[in-house]
């Protein structure tokens, strides 16, 4: 593969990626080649020494994803890198999907939860105008207890959702290292 082949691939998989980092990329890649052929090598050599321009491209999309999902936690920079590393490997659809899958249950029902029992006041009030009959202080009392607890709940989701996405974007980069084989062992 020559030099303008591999960048033209190369070019095709970061389509993602803002406009400078893509150009910032490329020169670098043109500077490998240069660099290269200066020190004799030709240009399949430098090719096949760089890798499958593929694959360099979906990493690049997947850290450049992950640090975003890092800086700004929203939704959808999460979605997107989790997107990202799965397109890394079937291996990451099992091992990124799981998980990401797992921790929005789990923050689903804890917002449900809470939603829930704030509202229990305005369901026995409800309750109240359909059936006025059935009215019993207890079902009142109760209902503002629920409504107490739902709103320590809805407290404690507020943290738990933020540190839920944090520790499963660290869980992403750490995945990513992984797939890289940048995992070294701890220096003693």
């Amino acid at each position: 593969m020559n030099k303008e082949k591999f960048l033209k691939e190369l070019k095709s998989t970061l389509t993602r990626l803002p406009i400078n980092d893509r150009q910032e990329i490329l020169q670098d890649y043109e500077e490998y080649f240069t660099n290269g052929l200066l020190d004799g090598k030709s240009e399949e050599q430098i090719a096949t020494s760089l890798g499958s321009p593929k694959n360099i491209g979906k990493e690049l999309s997947a850290t450049y994803h992950l640090e975003k999902a890092k800086t700004t936690v929203t939704t959808g920079n999460i979605m997107r890198a989790m997107w990202a590393l799965i397109g890394l490997g079937f291996f990451n659809l099992i091992i990124v999907l799981g998980p990401f899958i797992a921790i929005l249950a789990v923050i689903i029902a804890g917002w449900v939860a809470g939603i829930g029992f704030i509202a229990a006041p305005l369901l026995v009030l409800l309750n109240i105008i359909i059936y006025p009959s059935t009215f019993e202080y207890f079902d009142l009392f109760s209902s503002v207890a629920l409504c107490g607890l739902g709103f320590f709940i809805a407290i404690g989701m507020l943290f738990a959702t933020k540190s839920l996405m944090n520790g499963f974007v660290c869980y992403m980069k750490f995945n990513m290292k992984l797939v890289k084989g940048g995992l070294k062992h701890a220096e003693h």
